[in-house]
């Protein structure tokens, strides 16, 4: 019989990483989180104590209680701290983002407050690839220094190891980079798991190749759901842009005809999902012309973004699709937490598991041809022109606006 392990976890929101680690034979003792309708979720998939509560305003004593568990006794702590500080996009819009200055920051230390008081065996924090960028790693470090200082205090001998991984070298079909910091309270140092698949452009990498979304969602039935259908004023141009591209299609590098400025726009407007190729990222407050779209120009179905995040087929995620899309987006992919648990498993509870994960995608045969490319419609060939294009990363238009200003 596998060994169940228990699991303590912060910002559970949808569960996509307790999905993961009781795939891997983890058990969830207690999950905290402070979003309704991600605890209702929770609630209608799980029997798990959930705790709906704001962490910074609740006791470790009354976390480890509800969960029948004491500070020590803890095996593994996971979670994920909000990540809008630490999100690329900001930096994109405006040349930053407020980082540490943010108070959604303060859930760094919601989190390593609970770490120093329960002690567990284990831990993993989870958070977006820009927590760890450089030159902006201010929040890396801090979560390092105040571990080093939790170990000082305490006795403990954490010694976190910081990995990025993108979920599609996992087997997930969706890119997605994510930052784990990882730590056993003995000492022992994790070593990453090893990419079991990889990107097909790479001639150099031999094995199995991504995952696609056409592995994921191909062939499941069409959904009958009027609130899929694109609204807004860009929508009449996505069925003129081929499977796999965005809007940079129609600028004067591409194959389209010239509406828009390059990279004048953020990556995922007008963004089409490939049948060959991994979704890209989920978003989780998508806008009316934000993608991954489907390759038949329109939004992803609830079950087909849970299809994505290789969430198991059991959960029933409550709430509007946009609302479903909000808690998916927000989400760790499962496959890449099962991987993760796995290894966790194996070299910090010498309880090693075989076969292949329970959450693995089975690859599909007969992919169909990319869908064809519709003429773009007549009311936006009065953007067709010369456009400028953006100025470059980090720099956005308030910089321009911030130039232009000086230059008078």
């Amino acid at each position: 019989m596998t060994k169940q392990i228990s699991v303590l976890s912060l910002f559970t929101g949808v569960g996509g990483l307790d999905y993961g680690f009781e795939a891997a034979g983890f058990e969830t003792r207690v999950a905290l989180e402070w979003d309704n309708q991600c605890c209702e979720s929770l609630r209608a998939s799980r029997d798990w104590p959930v705790i709906e509560a704001n962490l910074l305003e609740t006791p470790t004593k009354e976390i480890l209680k509800m969960g029948g568990l004491r500070a020590g006794s803890v095996d593994m702590l996971i979670g994920g701290p909000p990540c809008q500080p630490f999100s690329k996009s900001g930096w994109w819009k405006s040349g930053d983002s407020l980082r540490l200055d943010d108070p959604r920051a303060s859930t760094l230390s919601g989190y390593l407050r609970v770490l120093e008081e329960a002690r567990p065996r284990a831990f993993l924090l989870e958070n977006v690839e820009g927590l760890a960028f450089g030159g902006k790693d201010e929040g890396l470090r801090l979560l390092l220094a105040a571990i080093k200082r939790i170990n000082e205090t305490t006795g403990t001998n954490y010694c976190p190891v910081v990995i990025t991984l993108n979920a599609a070298d996992f087997g997930v079909p969706q890119t997605r980079n994510r930052v784990f910091v990882i730590g056993a309270r003995d000492g022992t140092v994790f070593v990453p798991p090893v990419p079991t698949h990889h990107d097909p452009e790479d001639v150099s990498l031999i094995g199995e190749s991504w995952m696609t979304a056409w592995d994921a969602i191909g062939g499941m039935k069409e959904p009958k759901d009027d609130n899929l259908r694109l609204t807004g004023k860009w929508a009449d141009l996505l069925p003129s842009i081929p499977e796999g591209m965005n809007y940079l299609w129609h600028t004067d590098r591409m194959g389209g005809v010239p509406l828009f400025g390059w990279r004048r726009r953020y990556w995922n407007f007008l963004l089409k999902l490939a049948k060959n190729r991994p979704a890209w990222t989920i978003q989780a407050q998508p806008g009316p012309a934000t993608g991954p779209f489907h390759w038949e120009n329109r939004r992803l179905s609830s079950d087909e973004l849970a299809r994505l995040q290789t969430f198991p087929k059991d959960l029933r995620i409550t709430g509007k699709r946009i609302e479903v899309q909000r808690q998916v987006g927000n989400a760790v992919p499962s496959l890449l937490a099962e991987v993760l648990a796995r290894e966790i498993r194996r070299q910090f509870f010498d309880s090693p598991l075989t076969g292949v994960p329970i959450l693995s995608v089975k690859r599909r045969a007969r992919r169909p041809a990319a869908e064809p490319v519709a003429a773009v419609p007549a009311k936006f060939l009065t953007l067709a022109g010369t456009h400028v294009a953006h100025p470059g990363t980090g720099k956005g238009y308030l910089y321009e606006v911030d130039t232009q200003f000086e230059e008078a």
